[in-house]
C-alpha cells in the first residue's frame, strides 16, 4: 500500500516563518537604535563644533585687543598729588574768600538817602597767614566801621535796623552818636562797627 503524508506541506514553512519575526523586529529595532543615536551624535557634534568657533572667535578678539597701559610712573604720581593739593588749597581760599562787591552792594541798598559818610572801614575777616576768623567772641566788632553824618538820631537808628538785615554783615553795633554843629546846621555824627560774616562760620 502506498504511504500518504496527510500533513499540510506548508507547516514547516509557517513554522521557520513565525519563528523569524522575532529576529526581524529584534534587527529592525537595532537599526532604528543606531539610526537615533547617530542623529543624537551628528546634533551634539554640531553643537560641540558651533561652541568651538564661537570660542576661537573669541581668543582671536582677545589676542587682538592692544596690550594695557603701563600705570602711572613716580613723577606723573607726585604731579597728581601736588594737583590735588592746589585744588584743595584754592578751595579752602575760594571758601574764606569775602566778596567784597556783594557787600558794598548790599550795603549801599540799605543807607537812607539822609545819610552821608565821612569815612569807611573794612578788612577781611580771615588772617591771611593762618586762614582762620580774625574775630573773637565777645569782643568789639572792627571788620566793617563807618562814620557819617545825618539831621537826626531817628536817622542813626533807621540805618542801624537796617544794617541789622545786610546778610553779609553781623554784630553791628552802635559806636557813638553825638549831636555836632557843622556850617551852622545841626547834624548828628554817628560811628556805627560791625563784623564780616565768614562762609561756613557758625551763624555765617
Amino acid at each position: 500500500m502506498r504511504a500518504v503524508n496527510l500533513l499540510p506541506r506548508d507547516q514547516n514553512q509557517r513554522t521557520i516563518k513565525k519563528e523569524s519575526v522575532p529576529v526581524l523586529i529584534g534587527a529592525c529595532s537595532a537599526v532604528l537604535v543606531a539610526a537615533v543615536l547617530g542623529a543624537m551624535f551628528m546634533v551634539g557634534s554640531g553643537k560641540v563644533a558651533a561652541q568651538q568657533r564661537k570660542l576661537d572667535d573669541l581668543n582671536r578678539v582677545y589676542q587682538a585687543l592692544p596690550p594695557p597701559p603701563a600705570g602711572p610712573s613716580v613723577a606723573q604720581q607726585q604731579l597728581a598729588g601736588e594737583q590735588s593739593a592746589r585744588v584743595s588749597a584754592l578751595s579752602t581760599a575760594l571758601t574764606s574768600r569775602v566778596a567784597w562787591d556783594r557787600v558794598f552792594r548790599e550795603f549801599s541798598l540799605v543807607l537812607p538817602d539822609d545819610v552821608w559818610l565821612t569815612t569807611l572801614s573794612a578788612k577781611s575777616p580771615i588772617s591771611p597767614l593762618t586762614n582762620v576768623s580774625t574775630s573773637l567772641a565777645g569782643a568789639a566788632p572792627s571788620q566793617f566801621t563807618i562814620e557819617g553824618r545825618t539831621y537826626s538820631h531817628d536817622g542813626v537808628a533807621r540805618l542801624l535796623s537796617r544794617l541789622q538785615v545786610v546778610p553779609d554783615l553781623t554784630n553791628v553795633q552802635l559806636q557813638s552818636s553825638t549831636l555836632a554843629k557843622v556850617g551852622g546846621q545841626n547834624v548828628v555824627q554817628f560811628s556805627i562797627a560791625a563784623d564780616i560774616k565768614v562762609a561756613g562760620a557758625p551763624g555765617g
